[in-house]
C-alpha cells in the first residue's frame, strides 16, 4: 500500500468507529438502548438526581418504605397511593409513561414552569439547571415504559379509593 491508501484507509476506519459508536443496539436482555459516551454520562447524572432529588420517594411504589430496595427496573411507574389534603387527592404520576408524551425542550419547559398540585414540590424543579433536567429526561427515557397511568386526580370533598396518606389543613 502507498501513503495515501493508508491515509484513506486510517480515515475511513476513524470515521466508521465514530459513526458505531453513536449506533444505538439493542440489549436483548433488557429490551434498553446502548448509548454514546455522552449521554451514558448522562443518564448516569439522571440516575444521581432521581435519587437524591427523591423522585423515587414518590414516583416508586415501596420504595421509601423499603429504604430505597427497588429494582432500578420498578422505578418512576408511579404509585396508587394517593396524597390527600386541602387541594384534594393526588398520585404520583407514572413518570416513564408521561414522559414519553413529551421530547427534552417540552420536558425543560415544563419543569421549569409547571406548579403542580401538593405534595409535588415543583419548586425544586424550577430550580434545577436545565443540564440537570435534562439528565433526569434521559434517564427516565433510557429506563423505558413501563407500567399503568395514575389514579385520576380526586378533586376536594370527594372520597378517594384505596390507600391515602393525609395531610391536615394548616393552622391559621
Amino acid at each position: 500500500m502507498n501513503k495515501p491508501d493508508i491515509t484513506r484507509g486510517v480515515a475511513l476506519s476513524a470515521m466508521l468507529i465514530a459513526f458505531a459508536g453513536t449506533i444505538h443496539c439493542a440489549h436483548a436482555e433488557t429490551g434498553k438502548t446502548s448509548t454514546t459516551r455522552h449521554d451514558a454520562k448522562s443518564i448516569e447524572r439522571g440516575r444521581y438526581m432521581v435519587k437524591i432529588a427523591g423522585c423515587n420517594d414518590c414516583h416508586t411504589a415501596g420504595y421509601a418504605q423499603s429504604g430505597g430496595k427497588v429494582a432500578e427496573k420498578d422505578w418512576l411507574a408511579g404509585d396508587q397511593v394517593g396524597w390527600q389534603g386541602p387541594w384534594g387527592t393526588t398520585y404520583p404520576a407514572n413518570l416513564r409513561l408521561s414522559m414519553q408524551k413529551f421530547d427534552e425542550e417540552q420536558w425543560v419547559r415544563l419543569a421549569k414552569t409547571a406548579e403542580f398540585r401538593p405534595p409535588m414540590p415543583w419548586f425544586a424543579l424550577h430550580d434545577m439547571s436545565q443540564q440537570d433536567l435534562r439528565a433526569i429526561y434521559r434517564f427516565v427515557r433510557y429506563l423505558g415504559p413501563a407500567g399503568n397511568p395514575a389514579p385520576a386526580y380526586v378533586p376536594p370533598g370527594q372520597q378517594a379509593k384505596g390507600p391515602t396518606i393525609l395531610f391536615p389543613q394548616p393552622p391559621i
